[in-house]
Parts: C-alpha cells; structure tokens; sequence
C-alpha cells in the first residue's frame, strides 16, 4: 500500500533533486527517506530514481509520478482545511503568498483590519517573485497568493481587486512640468530604470514603453527603494506603481507624473487552486483588503501628482 509518507518524500526529492536536501526538508536522516523512496519503488515495480554519482535524476516514468503525486498532496490538504474551516470564516492558518512590489506597500494597511476582524485567524506569509508563489500554491504549501493578474496559470481561479496605475517617477530637475501629462516616449527618451528580471513590474514597464526585454533598458535594481534612491540622484526614470507612493516616493528631489489616458495600470487580485474548499475565506479576505485600501489610501501630494486617484473596488 502506498502511504503519504512515501509520496511526500518522493515529492520533496523531485523538487530538491538531492536527498540530504528533501531529508533535511521533511525532517528525517537521509537514509530513512531513502528507505521509503526504496519502499515506493518497490510497490510500484518500477524505477523512479536513477542514483548517480554527485546526481539525482529522475526516471521519464519518476517525472510523471511526482506531478501525480504533488497533485494528490494538495488534494489532501484542501480536504484537511475543507474539515478544518467548514464552519467558520477565516479562522485557523491561512498561508498568504505576496509578491514584493505589493507586500511593503499593502500589508501594513491590511494585517491591523484583518487582525480586528478576525482574531482568530493566524496568518502566514511568504513574499517573493510571482513564478516561485505560482508554483507554491500549485504545490500546496501556499493557499492564496496576491498578485498581478493575469496569473501565469490560467487554471487557477482569481478575484480582482483593484487597478494600481503607474505614474513616471523623474528627478524633480527634470524639465517635464509637474502638471504635464507624459506618455511612453518621455519614458523612452530617458534612461529607464526597472526591477531585476524576474519581477512582473519589469515586464509591465516594458510592455507599456514598447521595449523588448532584450532592448538596453539602462540601470536595474532588486527594490523600488534602490531604485527611488536612484531617481532622485538623476540616473534615469522609472514607473512607480501608485499603491506604493506613500512609501517610496518622500524624496523631494523626486516628482511625480500621470500618463495620458489610457493610463498604464495593472489589476491586483487574488489567486487560489480551483479545489480548495477556501472559496469563502478568500472573498473574505479581498473584502477586507479592499477596505483597508479604501480607508487608508490617500492622494498623493499636489507636488507629486494633482489628478484624481485610482480606487480600490471589486470586481465581478
């Protein structure tokens, strides 16, 4: 018989490709995971794991087992929660994925709301670039991640929440008037600083100046902090996305400029597997996410930027 044990120490060596590593993931010595491992071939009559020298790889027919059997942990963790939070609303663990042009931006508004609201809930968080959350709530250890949408994979189900629109960020020597309205050639014509690869914020920068991702996109940064810094020293421009003015943007060496309309933007939303039984704790938590936005979300400066503001709302 095939246990959970074994399915969750083959998926971890899958993921891992090296079993001290999955070992030390699933808090076992190494030659108890490969006992089980051993197990599991054995009850499968079949080779899953080709054992090199300084090498783990997988078997053609390993490969397929491991998607399966990464599928049939989540299944067994949706069911666990469906148990767990049958009767009641955002109580328990909720495990929270957030990419990092939202997290520093966003939680400190939401978490005080979230945490009066339902006291009971014990949230746990994890922020990173939006192709490692994809895979970790395709993999189970994350239950909702929030995002940018569209989300990469169009099998999961989303909740928007609200349009965040970019403003040009400029040294405040720039000679582009504060109330001017600029569109992707100002950008163009400076030198343009984005977030590393890998951040969807860059490839939205790019999309909206019509630049390839190959093109010479001048100076890069892993923050927004750094690359603020780097705006006001008069290295270049960038795009800020709006959520994140109140905390980025204090530099009065740094102003602010709206796009001409269609104004560049990206919609924020929610993301969770089509299974899980937690359908009602995430509209709950866009709930509230919306509100706290709402409540304390201002407009930015008349120094910064004079137009009317974007404001959260759900969508259907």
């Amino acid at each position: 018989m095939l246990t959970f044990r074994q399915l969750r120490y083959f998926e971890a060596l899958a993921r891992h490709g090296h079993f001290g590593r999955a070992a030390e993931e699933c808090a076992v010595s190494q030659p108890a995971l490969s006992m089980q491992i051993r197990e599991l071939e054995k009850r499968l009559a079949a080779e899953l794991v080709e054992r090199r020298q300084g090498a783990t790889v997988l078997t053609a027919l390993g490969v397929e087992v491991a998607r399966r059997a990464s599928d049939i942990l989540s299944a067994a963790r949706d069911l666990a929660d469906c148990a767990r939070h049958a009767n009641e609303v955002l109580t328990g663990t909720l495990r929270l994925g957030v990419i990092p042009t939202l997290a520093p931006y966003v939680l400190p508004r939401v978490l005080p709301a979230l945490g009066g609201r339902f006291p009971r809930l014990r949230l746990d968080l994890q922020e990173t670039q939006t192709k490692l959350l994809l895979q970790e709530l395709i993999r189970g250890t994350l239950d909702v991640i929030l995002l940018a949408l569209p989300a990469e994979r169009p099998a999961l189900e989303t909740l928007p929440l609200f349009e965040d629109r970019f403003l040009l960020a400029v040294p405040a020597e720039d000679p582009l008037p504060e109330h001017a309205r600029v569109s992707a050639g100002d950008a163009n014509a400076r030198r343009l600083i984005l977030l590393e690869e890998g951040h969807c914020l860059r490839d939205q920068a790019l999309a909206y100046c019509a630049r390839r991702a190959d093109a010479e996109t001048g100076l890069s940064a892993t923050s927004l902090a750094t690359i603020m810094q780097m705006v006001a020293s008069g290295y270049g421009v960038t795009l800020v996305p709006e959520v994140a003015v109140d905390v980025e943007v204090r530099n009065e060496r740094i102003k602010l400029l709206r796009f001409v309309e269609p104004q560049p933007k990206r919609s924020i939303g929610l993301a969770w597997r089509p299974t899980s039984p937690r359908k009602a704790d995430f509209h709950a938590l866009g709930g509230v996410i919306v509100g706290a936005l709402d409540i304390e979300r201002k407009p930015p400066r008349a120094s910064r930027a004079r137009q009317d503001k974007a404001r959260p709302a759900v969508s259907s």
